[in-house]
């Protein structure tokens, strides 16, 4: 199937696309021999691609790796502000990956980073209902924020699914909230405790459906299990697998 080039090299691990579109129009792009012009197409399964005299593939297998971000990391692939990012902690997983989804700044915790774009969609699309588990560490009056935190809200024009909410402890940062929710809206669990009048303190992301963080430490990556990419087929072939919320103990 044809494809632009410069998501060709990209998705080869040779380079970003914008990096691509300059080396197409600089010429050191070639299909089949004859120079390539920026918004050209090729099949990598049956064209000759070469970057710099060199083949350009595809892996043929797919990769996903789950990542522990830390907070102060954005997850882009580059920023234009030069704020670090999610890609320079994955750089030794040996082809380009991409994250799923959206961690923000401030915040840490559980990450899946993919070459395969099937699966990104799949995760993130609106209408796919992947749970999504955070420790989230408050101040305030929890008496008062917690019906709040525990109702449906309106995000962006649209009515959540209410969060399912426990308390797990107390420190001396705040209190330690468990936080599932469905949709993933942009800010959704930050908005929720503006909502209920609760201050943030820290947040981290603990399990992506049944991918869980566990012991994986800050700054680190592993691929992910059998069982786990098993799993994740399963949620791109039916388009989300709503996963109800059944509390670890």
């Amino acid at each position: 199937m044809k494809e632009r080039l410069q998501k060709i090299l990209s998705g080869a691990g040779i380079c970003s696309r914008r990096e691509a579109e300059k080396r197409i129009l600089a010429g050191r792009v070639l299909v089949n021999g004859a120079v390539a012009a920026l918004g050209d197409s090729a099949d990598p399964e049956t064209d000759c691609i070469t970057a710099d005299g060199m083949p350009v593939k595809l892996p043929s297998d797919t990769v996903t790796v789950l990542l522990n971000k830390p907070a102060g990391y954005v997850t882009t692939m580059h920023d234009e502000r030069g704020r670090k990012t999610a890609a320079e902690l994955v750089r030794g997983v040996g082809v380009r990956v991409y994250p799923v989804g959206r961690l923000d700044l401030n915040s840490c915790g559980a990450l899946l980073m993919t070459s395969d774009g099937a699966l990104a969609q799949a995760l993130t699309h609106p209408s796919h209902e992947v749970a999504k588990r955070y420790h989230v560490t408050v101040k305030g009056d929890l008496e008062r924020g917690l019906p709040v935190l525990r109702a449906p809200a309106v995000l962006d024009g649209y009515e959540t699914r209410p969060a399912a909410v426990r308390v797990l402890r107390q420190t001396p940062y705040g209190t330690v909230l468990e936080m599932v929710i469905h949709e993933g809206r942009n800010r959704q669990i930050r908005r929720l405790c503006e909502m209920a009048e609760l201050t943030v303190t820290r947040l981290c992301r603990v399990a992506i459906g049944e991918i869980r963080l566990g012991g994986l430490e800050s700054g680190k990556w592993r691929r992910l299990t059998a069982e786990e990419c098993a799993y994740l087929e399963t949620v791109k072939g039916m388009g989300g697998v709503p996963m109800e919320c059944e509390w670890d103990e």
